[in-house]
This record gives structure tokens, sequence and C-alpha cells, in this order.
């Protein structure tokens, strides 16, 4: 018979590798701002800087770990704060281990990008101005987009210009 040391039930119905896991949570708070994060982004970290949980901002989105528990009350209550503080949405991926999260492939960050900026402005991305279309790029440029590969090119086909046109507002950023 066991002593219990193990792994076995230890008289509460957990296993003791259940009792030592940790809960990661990744997510992407939506609308983007422009410059400091907004009261939005704010609202979704103090539920966990509450509890005594470090965040790890990431420039597309962010991780958090901890007791299971902890993690869960922290998360249902960033839903409702980032929300009723502003945000458009909310992407949320929990797992065991932070390395097992992704909110998705890069290529989809760089797509929900381009929704935010659309909320922002207004207006669809077929829409823009000129001048609108620079401000996403300087807003893009900010938050690291153009560090993906192939997000330039990507940009250039989604907003209907070449990509010596993005690679021209890039250059009037670094000017400025």
């Amino acid at each position: 018979m066991s002593s219990g040391t193990d792994g076995a039930d230890r008289g509460n119905g957990a296993r003791s590798d259940e009792l030592d896991r940790s809960l990661s949570v990744e997510f992407l708070v939506e609308p983007f701002a422009e410059g400091v994060p907004g009261p939005h982004v704010e609202a979704a970290l103090s539920p966990f800087e509450r509890r005594g949980v470090e965040v790890d901002l990431g420039p597309f989105a962010s991780i958090a770990s901890g007791d299971p528990d902890t993690v869960a009350e922290a998360v249902g209550e960033m839903v409702r704060d980032a929300m009723a503080a502003g945000a458009t949405s909310l992407r949320i991926h929990v797992g065991a281990d932070p390395k097992d999260l992704s909110v998705g492939p890069l290529h989809d960050a760089l797509t929900s990008m381009i929704r935010a900026a659309e909320r922002d402005i207004g207006t669809a991305v077929d829409d823009w101005s000129r001048a609108d279309k620079q401000r996403v790029v300087r807003l893009l440029e900010e938050q690291g987009a153009f560090l993906l590969r192939g997000a330039v090119d990507d940009m250039a086909r989604i907003m209907g210009v070449s990509r010596i046109t993005i690679y021209n507002y890039l250059n009037a950023i670094d000017r400025s």
C-alpha cells in the first residue's frame, strides 16, 4: 500500500502533480492604443496585479502565470473590467505552460491590428485616405508589427499600395 507520497491521492482527491501545477494565460486586448496603453488595457492588467500575479507584456499579447484558482479569478475579472473600460474584444488562451500558448499565428496578429485600426479610424481599410494609411503605419511601427517577416508586403497588399509606399511611410516616421 502507498504512503501517498508517490503522486497518489493525498486525501483530498487531488494528485500531487496537479497540486504543484501552474496555469498560464495569454491575452490580447483590443483596440490597440497608439502610444501608451489605454484604460481598457490597464483594466485588463489590474486583476492580475492585485493578486500578485506578474504579467509579461508583449507587443501582441501578454502572459500571466500562477496558481490556477488565482489566475482563473483574475481572468474573469479581467474580462468584466476591460470590457467596461472600453475594450472591444479580448483573445484569451489558457494552458499549463506559457511555451505552449499562442494567441494565434503572427499573421493573425497583423490582421487583428488592422481590424483595430479600422475601428479606431472609423472606416474600412479600403476607405482610408493617405493620411489614415500613414497614421496606421506609424501605429503598427510603434507596436513592432514590421518586425514580422513579410509584414511590409502584407500591409502593402491590405492597403492597396506598393511596398515602396510602405517603406516611404516608415522612412517618414524615422525622419520625424
